[in-house]
């Protein structure tokens, strides 16, 4: 094989990979209902992926959230409030189902847990500073090496 056939193959393979991706969709509405379709987009924009953890139920391509979303999809059509929704993924999944939590003594650390290690951050390098600091102005330069630094200074200006 040649090198231009090379990569011509590499090239339509490419291309195919391309407009393979470019045509992926979201995914059809499994429900001919628009307003249950609604509902369930606004409820699973309030929800995490438990796979992804990084993405809202609404915006994860991964299985669990398909299932997920068949189940709010379910619950919408039993006449469950939103609330009551969330009450039951919650029951069965923890809050961290939701992707904003709610502030309780079991979910502190993760509201506050950055904050407090933020504070430790910055508290270390104020106290790692300030010993620099008194490190630096204690060591005074003898006179051996001030006569050192000066030959270096002297070396290096051409004067």
């Amino acid at each position: 094989m040649t090198m231009r056939t090379v990569l011509a193959v590499a090239f339509f393979l490419l291309t195919s990979l391309l407009v393979t991706s470019a045509q992926a969709k979201e995914a059809a509405p499994l429900s001919d209902d628009p307003v249950v379709e609604a509902r369930m987009m606004a409820i699973s924009e309030e929800l995490r992926c438990l796979v992804c953890q990084n993405e809202t139920l609404a915006a994860s391509r991964a299985e669990l959230a398909d299932d997920l979303r068949k189940e709010v999809r379910r619950l919408i059509r039993e006449q469950k409030t939103d609330q009551e929704i969330k009450d039951y993924l919650v029951s069965r999944y923890g809050d961290f189902v939701l992707y904003r939590p709610p502030v309780k003594p079991t979910t502190w650390l993760l509201w506050f847990g950055p904050f407090v290690l933020l504070a430790f951050g910055v508290a270390a390098l104020v106290v790692f500073l300030r010993r620099r600091g008194q490190l630096t102005a204690a060591l005074p330069l003898s006179s051996e090496d001030k006569k050192r630094a000066e030959a270096l200074l002297k070396e290096k200006d051409p004067k």
